[in-house]
């Protein structure tokens, strides 16, 4: 109750500031914008933001810059649904299903089910904050290297829930992602590995690679067949699901939101992590996994609560410990020290007002989120109706431009146009792409957790089985990598045996006739 009414006030007090909720507003409408770009994530777009929030009152800067925040998570979504582009790596998960959705005609569905998913696993994961922190806030510090390691290894064991037709070739597709992973600067040592002299390659230029891999690869297959892109449909048709469809999705985007607050806890977790747990979860406890990676509406559901759960999670361990979740809250760190606060458990105690306030503000810019997104579905359908003359070159257009901007590098263009040719060849001979970006994502973060925790036990293994949390992941991982391989098995087995059942005499195919057999 007190935390509820610390709420309730600093809510009253923010309804008498309309200057900080329309920056609010601007900060949502903003971020969405940047979201959908492809390149121009939601740390670029708070990066950005942060030195006009200098002259700013504390409370109007934060909730501009939260608004960036949330837009960008959830705005990622809109390109990624439409064409195929995900605008945030976390939007790569969503792009899976959701672009299947809209190549069967359903692109208005799959839409309005990411902006209500977001709504309601970022207002979650808000909630979660202001009445859970400082009980979530101590197990987030139970999170050493061998449990950050765990949870990378369970995130690449993702990998055969996402291979689609194929878990050999998702495999495959995974481990050239590992493998790609490996070029940059070594994580312990510092040295540069596999980089062949080219500075632009100490960091592994993810985002240009997953843009090719998606976006490109999407345009240079239009470029080869007109037709390819005719299945798509001209409208977006209803937008708001129905309450008897989306009834149905509430259960997946509860679970998908708490894995998203409990992964986003994580410093050097994200969005982008927490939305493939969340995808490969609501597949596993789904009836009908085999629907997921053609156009399952459940599987946005998931992509999205889960991603947008995120938020609150990074926002949580950063203000309560003054450890930020990932990049975004990182950037977020430094703006409230900028304004004079010290993020820790004395932030509470010494601006509680302010904070609570800020609280209230941050579930203003959900409704926001909310609203805007379900104005602004209609326009963006618009793109849909564009000739696919024009669409197809204006998409490679956004993939440069987006890719440029990241770094003002044509090198990075080079790698996104190379990860496009690599992206249409992996369509061609049916080789997934999400494996290869989800390895990108989890590798770096794997080595560098084990090699962290090795040093940490002088060399020894014992913090695979000694660390319970360690544990738990590992044998989830273990499960999750051999759950579709053994179901795979089992159901080539029963073809076989049904098979041979048919070719025997007496098995369960038809009769042997010795009449017909000489006619």
């Amino acid at each position: 109750m007190f935390e509820f009414n610390l709420l309730l006030e600093g809510a009253r007090t923010l309804m008498g500031q309309p200057m900080a909720l329309l920056l609010a507003l601007m900060g949502v409408a903003l971020g969405i914008v940047i979201g959908a770009m492809p390149g121009l994530t939601a740390t670029m777009g708070v990066a950005i933001l942060l030195p006009f929030t200098f002259g700013m009152d504390p409370l109007s800067g934060l909730l501009m810059i939260c608004g960036v925040f949330f837009g960008g998570i959830y705005g990622g979504s809109v390109t990624a649904i439409l064409l195929k582009i995900p605008g945030t790596p976390a939007a790569a998960a969503t792009a899976m299903d959701g672009y299947a959705l809209t190549r069967q005609g359903k692109a208005g569905l799959a839409l309005g089910t990411a902006v209500f998913s977001s709504f309601l696993g970022g207002t979650g994961s808000v909630l979660v904050l202001i009445f859970m922190a400082p009980i979530l806030a101590s197990f987030a510090l139970k999170f050493s290297a061998s449990e950050s390691f765990a949870l990378a290894v369970f995130g690449l064991s993702i990998i055969a829930s996402i291979s689609g037709k194929s878990v050999i070739k998702g495999l495959i597709a995974g481990f050239l992602g590992l493998l790609l992973a490996t070029v940059g600067l070594d994580p312990m040592g510092g040295f540069p590995r596999y980089t062949g002299g080219y500075t632009e390659l100490f960091a592994v230029p993810f985002i240009p690679v997953m843009i090719g891999l998606f976006a490109a690869a999407e345009a240079f297959k239009a470029m080869e067949d007109p037709e390819v892109r005719g299945g798509i449909a001209t409208a977006l048709g209803r937008i708001i699901p129905p309450w008897r469809v989306y009834r149905r999705m509430l259960p997946t985007v509860g679970r998908s939101a708490g894995l998203g607050v409990a992964i986003g806890m994580i410093p050097g977790a994200g969005a982008d992590i927490a939305a493939f747990v969340a995808y490969n979860e609501a597949k596993r406890f789904s009836k009908t996994p085999e629907t997921y990676g053609k156009g399952e509406p459940n599987a946005v559901a998931a992509c999205e609560a889960g991603a947008n759960g995120c938020t609150g999670g990074a926002l949580l361990t950063m203000l309560t410990l003054g450890i930020p979740g990932d990049a975004v809250t990182a950037v977020m760190l430094g703006a409230l020290t900028l304004q004079g606060l010290q993020p820790g458990p004395l932030l509470f105690q010494d601006h509680a007002g302010l904070v609570f306030t800020l609280f209230a503000g941050m579930l203003f810019c959900y409704v926001a989120m909310l609203v805007v997104g379900l104005g602004s579905l209609r326009f963006m359908g618009r793109i849909l109706q564009m000739p696919k003359s024009v669409l197809t070159p204006t998409i490679l257009a956004l993939c440069i431009v987006g890719t440029y901007a990241l770094n003002n590098s044509l090198f990075d263009v080079g790698i996104m146009l190379a990860a496009g040719v690599v992206g249409y060849f992996m369509q061609k001979w049916d080789f997934p792409a999400s494996p290869v970006v989800l390895a990108l994502i989890m590798g770096p973060m794997a080595e560098a957790n084990f090699r962290r925790a090795l040093s940490l036990s002088d060399g020894g293994l014992d913090f695979l089985y000694t660390r319970p949390i360690t544990v738990g992941l590992l044998t989830a991982a273990a499960i999750t990598l051999v759950l579709p391989l053994a179901r795979r098995w089992l159901a080539v087995r029963s073809a076989a045996r049904v098979r041979q059942d048919g070719r025997q005499p007496n098995g369960k195919g038809a009769a042997f006739d010795p009449a017909a057999s000489r006619e």
